[in-house]
């Protein structure tokens, strides 16, 4: 039986920042995961999944050592964002060195994350990477947690972190009670080369029943898009011919970028929104998707999850350095208050932006074009908006004086 202080199960971005992040605490860590990440070059086509990380997840990455392996595979950053309405006359823009920004933030493909953090953990002498591995039972114990994995191997640990997905296995086996709602709405994600330059600008328009964000790559013409539509709508793109599909994309984005090339497959996945009741329980921890998911139109969820991650660093250094038990559920209320709360400002607010935005009713055609003019032109508002786009209202005090 192996002994641990900590055991994530879920070796993705969020679980295994975490892991890096407990590099040097002087708790032993170990990862559970079924497969590790398929390697990544530079010669490989871009992936179709992205994130768009913001400067508080940035110094994440910077703190647990994996951000410099991400920029020298590939990290794009864009110095500009522009929102708005094909219904109205609203519209917002944002100029990242206007504003006294040198960039706003990265797009980042997935699998060049998840390689950079694999490998950092890998090369971290506190941090066992198990895989393939997968939890089979856990026994919930006074002073640990008793571990059997799939493969009858057997574990303890003084606290188990939940990072194992929108689908969390620990969640339902610890029998936290989930609130969720359908946001009646897939997503269809593909890489798109584009007439026009994007010139390193993030764009997403509003339309009558969707939502379409172009993401920009490396490549001056290659975006990634991301576009949420109703179930339908979206199986129907999918399927449509390169041309046509071309042909409607462009349209609906109204030909800002010129036309559009499809350079991908294109996938579609449901989009739901997702609510933990308790972000910890006894000798349990929820992080990430495990314990939140919310609408893509912002570009948060990985954000929200890198701090949910900063946060229980910060409360597990401290509890370890106060010889105190970091399992103990009343010691890790702190992290769950906080982060329910940014959690549940972040779902009340794409919310209300998917209400508003939704559908061809007079009177929210009305409020869309006001609100987007008045964000535009209101001094102080942008600098206020933006702030709150990368992160830096929702950074833990420690994250922000750069160390911990």
């Amino acid at each position: 039986m192996q002994a641990f202080d900590v055991v994530i199960n879920g070796g993705g971005m969020v679980g295994l920042a975490l892991a890096c992040g407990l590099q040097g605490s002087g708790m032993r860590i170990a990862v559970l995961e079924q497969q590790a990440p398929e390697p990544v070059s530079p010669a490989d086509r871009p992936a179709l999944r992205v994130s768009a990380i913001n400067a508080a997840s940035q110094r994440l990455l910077e703190h647990v050592g994996a951000w410099d392996d991400i920029v020298a595979l590939r990290a794009n950053p864009y110095q500009g964002m522009q929102v708005w309405d094909n219904d109205s006359f609203g519209n917002i823009a944002f100029d990242g060195q206007q504003l006294g920004y040198a960039h706003l933030g990265h797009i980042v493909e997935n699998p060049v994350m998840h390689q950079a953090l694999w490998r950092r953990a890998a090369g971290s002498s506190d941090v066992t990477l198990l895989c393939p591995a997968a939890p089979r039972q856990i026994a919930w114990g006074e002073n640990e947690a008793f571990i059997t994995l799939d493969d009858d191997r057997m574990l303890t640990a003084r606290l188990v972190v939940g990072a194992d997905g929108a689908n969390s296995w620990l969640r339902r086996y610890a029998d936290i009670p989930l609130t969720f709602w359908d946001y009646q709405h897939h997503a269809l994600v593909a890489t798109i080369r584009t007439e026009l330059p994007h010139g390193g600008i993030a764009r997403q328009a509003f339309h009558g029943d969707g939502i379409l964000a172009f993401l920009p790559l490396g490549d001056p013409h290659l975006c990634s898009i991301v576009w949420s539509l109703p179930p339908d709508a979206a199986q129907r793109h999918q399927a449509q011919a390169p041309a046509e599909f071309n042909a409607r994309l462009a349209a609906h984005f109204n030909l800002v970028l010129g036309l559009c090339e499809l350079q991908s497959e294109r996938l579609t996945f449901p989009l739901t929104a997702r609510y933990a009741r308790d972000f910890a329980a006894h000798r349990l921890v929820l992080v990430g998707d495990a314990a939140h998911t919310v609408h893509p139109l912002a570009g948060q969820g990985v954000n929200l999850g890198f701090m949910d991650v900063a946060e229980l660093l910060s409360e597990l250094r401290r509890l370890q350095q106060a010889g105190k038990d970091i399992g103990h559920h009343p010691y890790l209320r702190r992290y769950e208050r906080r982060r329910k709360h940014s959690a549940a400002v972040m779902l009340a607010g794409m919310q209300g932006f998917r209400q508003l935005f939704d559908g061809n009713h007079p009177l929210k055609k009305w409020v869309r074009d006001a609100g987007l003019r008045l964000a535009d032109t209101v001094p102080g508002v942008k600098p206020r908006l933006i702030r709150q786009a990368m992160g830096l209202n929702d950074l833990p005090e420690w994250l922000e004086q750069g160390g911990v």
